[in-house]
């Protein structure tokens, strides 16, 4: 019982304690932020890159792709349709856009995609800006360029399919924020006088002939557009603006087409945010089929007869929910063996050397330099914010060692009317697991908040002074910083804080336990 009273009378009396407490808590609350915001970042880009591939990647890592594509989607749609939810098949190659006739030029990555299926073997129909307002909107076939107008009480007007759709959208989200006029039409092009004496004149709608239908794209929002200070995406360029796209077909055996370059002009259809800095500053998304003719991808006639096969880069395969990935991944890939194995159709030479590279790996496989880099990261800035917190075991000991050195009279006499000397060091420990505990519960409890309210903390800072942000929208991948708070971590950070709290009690309460009583009430 005397354990107990001197403990709490020890914390309560003892004022240098609150000190012990206060490192303790600052401690705990800078390892929370710390670990969860690098947990956050980690997890975000660990769900981009698995929204941005598929569950199941099959590809040769060659621009010249590999053929029997479509077959072996087939072929596991009919033997493993248990496991296979949807598959389609990609192209990647490398290109240069420019913006109609203006002089802006930028290397491009081009993305052959079939748009729909695409969309469901991974999460690319949520980043597009356009078909989230105008759903049904986007699209690869060869169109105009849309043009708003103004209505009498100066509300801009879409052409008729684009406010249907939009009106679409607003009943299917009764509950989203009202839309400034404004912002609803960003992105779209205003005509200007021309023919008419004012744009109110001349009611929205396409403009143009026939020669002017050209197919649609998809580029990456970083390609056309910048975001300013607040992360709010700048749009210069319109939906259906003309860009000129230059391409580099490759023969079969990898070697540039004797036909050289080639240019192609497209609409801008709408612009895709994954918010992966390196996916939306590179990728234009071109039809699959349109791309794999502009490519020589496509079956060409052979000298000799015949045709050769179609090829691809890659094979994305969404699994169903609820499938092993690791299991999955090594039945596709047995699947992969014994497809090549049967078939009995002619092959070239070419055919065989991209068939014989192909690899079956999963998104994490895929990933897993890029992923572990950042795990890495996480794990080092822990350990360098854990060494910092050391301060707290050895500031405990000295201020425990004090107490020790202040109550040696207190100690003699409890030792003296029969206290055991382990009795007397469970005094000290105790207080060690007592500031241990109450620094924890402040620390998690403060790091928690502080995490909950980083962004707003971040903006109350930027509107005081804008040279405060910390976390830049125009800079980083992520419009915001990561503010998720994991219960097992946090639960651990505090079993080490009250562990390194009792390891710095130790040697006082060591100490104190071996004070004879007849020296210590001799000193007194």
């Amino acid at each position: 019982m005397y354990r107990l009273f001197l403990t709490l009378r020890y914390l309560r009396k003892r004022r240098i304690a609150i000190f012990a407490v206060i490192s303790v808590w600052l401690c705990v609350a800078m390892e929370v932020i710390v670990i969860s915001v690098m947990g956050g970042f980690l997890d975000t880009l660990k769900e981009r890159s698995r929204g941005l591939l598929s569950d199941i990647v099959v590809d040769n890592a060659s621009l010249v792709g590999f053929p029997l594509y479509q077959e072996f989607i087939d072929h596991l749609n009919r033997e493993i349709p248990d496991l296979v939810a949807a598959a389609t098949p990609v192209i990647y190659n490398y290109g240069i856009v420019r913006v109609g006739s203006e002089s802006f030029t930028k290397p491009v990555r081009m993305v052959g995609i079939r748009l729909d299926e695409y969309k469901r073997v991974n999460d690319f129909g949520n980043s597009l800006f356009y078909d989230k307002y105008y759903p049904g909107t986007t699209t690869f076939n060869p169109q105009l360029q849309p043009f708003a107008s103004y209505s009498d009480n100066e509300i801009p007007k879409l052409p008729p399919d684009m406010e249907a759709a939009f009106e679409r959208w607003r009943s299917a989200n009764p509950n989203a924020p009202e839309l400034e006029k404004w912002e609803r039409r960003a992105g779209y092009r205003f005509p200007g006088p021309g023919a008419y004496e004012s744009i109110h004149d001349r009611p929205p709608g396409y403009y143009g002939e026939e020669e002017d239908f050209a197919p649609g794209v998809i580029a990456g929002v970083n390609i056309l557009y910048h975001r300013d200070r607040s992360g709010e995406i700048v749009r210069e360029v319109w939906r259906g603006h003309q860009l000129v796209l230059t391409v580099m077909p490759l023969t079969h055996g990898g070697n540039l087409s004797a036909e050289g370059a080639t240019m192609s002009v497209v609409r801008l259809a709408d612009d895709s945010r994954t918010r992966v800095y390196e996916i939306d500053s590179m990728c234009v998304y071109i039809d699959f089929n349109r791309l794999q003719e502009w490519l020589a991808m496509a079956p060409a006639e052979l000298e000799y007869g015949g045709f050769t096969h179609a090829r691809a880069s890659q094979v994305l395969v969404s699994l169903v929910d609820g499938v092993d990935l690791k299991t999955a991944r090594e039945r596709v890939e047995l699947e992969w063996q014994q497809f090549l194995l049967g078939w009995e159709g002619p092959l070239t030479g070419e055919d065989i050397d991209q068939l014989s590279v192909v690899m079956v790996e999963t998104w994490e496989e895929r990933q897993v330099q890029f992923i572990a880099a950042v795990e890495k990261e996480k794990i080092l800035v822990t350990l360098l914010f854990g060494v910092i917190s050391l301060v707290a075991v050895v500031l405990i000991g000295c201020i425990f060692w004090m107490i020790v050195y202040q109550k040696t009279r207190d100690i003699g006499v409890i030792k003296s009317v029969g206290a055991s000397s382990g009795g007397v060091a469970m005094v000290f420990v105790g207080f060690g697991v007592a500031v241990g505990v109450l620094g924890a519960i402040l620390g998690t409890t403060t790091g928690t908040v502080f995490v909950w309210y980083i962004n707003d903390i971040q903006d109350f800072l930027v509107s005081i002074h804008p040279q405060l942000r910390v976390w830049s929208p125009d800079v980083y991948t992520f419009d915001r910083i990561p503010n998720v708070v994991k219960v097992p971590e946090v639960a651990w950070i505090s079993v080490v804080a009250v562990a390194a709290s009792i390891l710095g009690a130790l040697i006082p309460a060591t100490i104190a336990g071996r004070v004879w009583p007849v020296a210590a009430l001799r000193y007194e």
